[in-house]
């Protein structure tokens, strides 16, 4: 059941579907047990407003229709093998004794019958566990994965509120300030948004919404959090202390979890050692059995073409689910801002920034608008690499159509074989025009963009900590934010200097320090640069003197540092044992291509009299012979299959990103086209 139903949000078929079948859901469930309840609370923590009863009936209505479809399908699937000739009935049996022919007949009857009820059985019973299980995942997933959220965002939410109670604002705005910071701190945020909602829009006293939502909210660190910032309201203590005490603990606690990860991926990669060896064994058995005529040569394409993709694609979601990305988009959109800031946050390439808001008042801001365009496609067309550099993505634009005409004409041309016996007879040629001319074009201009976009960030964080020591010591000897920021622009280097003082200058032409900052965080768009630049932003404006809420972005994004060394380090490890694995997997492809296929080939040839091998030119031959440019072929293309595998793995585990993997990928599969050329 697709989730774009509404099936599992409460749609209007989806409420139809729940009505029908809640006679069902009050006959096999109690509404206060254990199951139900756990169902609803997931729901509320998971911020799904459906009550849990239409929900659960709902799931069950889905899990009978997928399990009666599935059991129609069994049913005809398990009378059809039979009627079809496809198994015999009398080949059916468990052996029960029968002390007369008459009953042995009659147990012989009943074969037929009891196969096809047992097999509508068992696909109805999976439908059914498909459909109702799948709806009722559906909060589970959506609670943890905001829990994984939560937990991330956490430490940097508490130095937020911290940095806000030095500036002087009491709980309540506090409060307000975290439920309006959505587009920094996510889901964290959303869980003060229903604090504030509560107090707000249903006169509930705040200590009570915070109550309710530390028993609602599906993190155990916010709601343990929530609770002892609720006994610090009741008693009247030190908000500030409060927070100063649990922001050093949650940053400790953020380093600690990021080393049990980096942990576990180390086993992963030792794990990934073990799994990607697997097909080459099974290869090699396949190859062994094909020479002595015992093998399907079937189970072999299946080897390279199925086997080695799932694996490697399994290994990759087994990796995301302990990997932690980096959470939010890096861009800020705050709320009360000038329209100059709200236009050019939300400037691309099809939006022309703050002359968006004027269009349709009159014909000359339309006639503005249209030269706004064209002056950005002068810009891009006259810097296309610039462009490319902020949008590696868009590369793909321009590198698929390319990679597709030049496939198109090669084949056109006849230069690119289409058959089978083609790919045969030239199979690193065919190889290369069909998968590794479209990867180059492809993947090569991607890899490029992508790490010089990600090198002009770094040029950025790098130096953040060190910016951010600065500017509190500046700060500290009287100076204010913007005369800080002028005084490490003219004592520092590097790019980030260059951006401080492009935020001095645009202060000093008229525009306000926090739309300044916002721009600045904008033009880059690293969440960590975001989380950064928010709580500067929020803060200067309560009181341009705000040293400790300098050193608290320092400490931050110093643990941030230490994060990211370890995760460097660590992981440095990881890439090297599955390069070094795709390596040995080469090498031994490599041999068994050069001193075992074509001398056992030869072998096979001779005693079969030089027929075997030419029997159709295709595979494995009646009388065990092999032919070795099949198997060279596939050899090719399972080294290739897990050069592409294995860099996307390397790059998704050093960076948690995708396309970092790009790079590794295109280097391993250099390395198995160089080592083929000279072996195949």
């Amino acid at each position: 059941m697709s989730l774009d139903t509404g099936v599992g949000d409460g749609s209007v078929g989806g409420n139809i579907l729940a009505e029908l079948f809640y006679p069902v859901f009050e006959l096999l469930f109690d509404a206060d047990g254990d199951f139900v309840g756990d169902v609803e609370r997931k729901l509320a923590e998971a911020r799904m407003p459906d009550q849990v009863e239409m929900y659960v009936s709902r799931a069950l209505g889905v899990g009978l229709l997928v399990g009666g479809l599935l059991w129609a399908l069994g049913t005809l699937t398990g009378y059809g093998v039979f009627s079809l000739g496809l198994i015999d009935p009398e080949a059916l049996s468990l052996g029960v004794p029968a002390p007369t022919p008459a009953i042995q007949e009659f147990l012989r009857s009943l074969v037929v019958p009891t196969a096809v009820l047992v097999s509508g059985l068992v696909f109805g019973s999976i439908g059914f566990a498909i459909g109702f299980g799948g709806v009722v995942a559906i909060p589970y997933s959506r609670a943890s994965a905001r829990e994984r959220e939560i937990n991330l965002l956490l430490a940097d939410s508490v130095s937020f509120m911290y940095a806000l109670s030095v500036g002087g604002l009491n709980q309540l705005e506090i409060l307000r300030a975290m439920a309006t910071a959505e587009d920094t701190y996510g889901e964290v945020s959303r869980e003060f948004q229903s604090i504030v909602n509560e107090t707000e829009y249903f006169g509930t006293d705040y200590r009570n919404a915070i109550r309710q939502q530390s028993l609602e909210t599906p993190s155990d660190e916010l709601s343990q959090f929530l609770a002892d910032m609720l006994s610090i309201v009741n008693s009247g203590g030190d908000m500030e202390s409060f927070l100063k005490d649990k922001k050093e603990k949650h940053l400790r606690t953020s380093k600690q979890e990021r080393e049990m990860t980096l942990e576990t991926l180390e086993l992963f990669g030792e794990m990934y050692m073990t799994l990607s060896l697997f097909p080459l064994l099974l290869i090699i058995i396949l190859v062994i059995m094909g020479m002595m005529g015992e093998s399907d040569e079937r189970l072999l394409y299946a080897t390279v073409y199925a086997l080695i993709p799932l694996t490697g694609v399994g290994f990759l979601v087994l990796v995301s689910t302990v990997k932690q990305d980096e959470p939010g988009d890096g861009y800020l959109r705050p709320d009360g801002g000038s329209e100059r800031l709200r236009q050019t946050s939300k400037e691309g390439l099809f939006h022309f920034g703050l002359i968006e808001a004027f269009v349709g008042r009159f014909g000359v801001f339309d006639r503005i608008r249209n030269r706004e365009g064209t002056y950005k496609t002068k810009q891009i067309v006259s810097a296309p690499h610039i462009f490319l550099r902020d949008n590696p993505l868009y590369t793909l634009a321009l590198t698929v159509p390319t990679a597709l005409v030049i496939v198109g004409v090669t084949v056109a041309s006849g230069n690119a074989p289409t058959a089978f016996d083609g790919w045969v007879d030239r199979p690193v040629w065919s190889t290369f025009v069909w998968v590794y001319v479209p990867a180059y074009l492809v993947l090569a201009p991607l890899a490029v963009f992508h790490e010089w976009s990600q090198r002009s960030k770094r040029a950025i964080t790098g130096k953040l900590s060190e910016s951010l020591r600065k500017l509190s010591s500046a700060n500290d000897t009287g100076q204010t934010l913007l005369e800080s920021v002028e005084t490490v622009s003219e004592t520092s280097t590097g790019k980030l200097a260059e951006e401080f003082e492009v935020v001095h200058a645009k202060v000093n032409y008229g525009m306000s320090l926090r739309d300044a900052l916002v721009e600045f965080n904008n033009k880059y768009a690293v969440p960590r640069l975001a989380r950064t630049v928010k709580l500067i932003s929020e803060a200067q404006e309560a009181s341009s003197q705000i040293t400790d809420v300098l050193t608290t972005a320092a400490q931050a994004s110093e643990n941030q540092d230490d994060i990211e060394r370890n995760r460097i380090s660590q992981t440095r490890m990881q890439v090297a044992i599955i390069v070094m694995t795709y390596v040995t997997l080469l090498g031994v492809m490599a041999i068994l291509q050069t001193q075992f296929i074509d001398v056992m080939g030869g072998l096979s040839s001779q005693a079969d009299g030089g027929s075997a091998g030419g029997a159709g030119g295709a595979g494995f031959g009646g009388g065990g012979g092999v032919d070795p440019d099949v198997l060279s072929l596939l050899f090719f293309h399972a080294v290739t299959l897990q050069a592409i595998l294995s860099g996307f793995i390397s790059g998704y585990i050093r960076n948690a990103d995708i396309v970092s993997g790009v790079k590794f990928a295109v280097v391993l599969m250099t390395l198995a086209l160089g080592v083929w050329i000279y072996v195949g």
